[in-house]
């Protein structure tokens, strides 16, 4: 259990690490550009984290009310790593397509 939660962290240290080196080599592009590019990421993120939200919410709903089982909830280190993945995925192929 203790190795999962070191590969979690690391995998999470790596996402920050890469996203605040990709945030960091924006300044060399215009402002509107830079602004653009940041705002298309996170757009794209919080979608994402919206439409998986209501999927769990939906899911909630269906375990509670219709079999006999509880529903287990989110891991929130989970799910801070697959939304630090997303958005830096999102960064990179945002400022690829906008970059120049």
């Amino acid at each position: 259990m203790d190795g999962m939660v070191i590969v979690f962290f690391s995998i999470l240290a790596i996402c920050l690490l890469l996203i605040i080196i990709t945030l960091a080599s924006l300044p060399q592009l215009g402002d509107e550009r830079r602004n653009f590019i940041k705002m298309k990421a996170q757009s794209y993120t919080f979608g994402v984290v919206i439409v998986y939200m209501l999927i769990r919410v939906a899911e909630s709903i269906y375990v509670t009310y219709w079999t006999d089982n509880s529903f287990e909830g989110i891991d929130p280190l989970i799910f801070l790593v697959v939304i630090s993945i997303i958005y830096l995925t999102a960064l990179l192929f945002t400022k690829k397509r906008y970059g120049g």
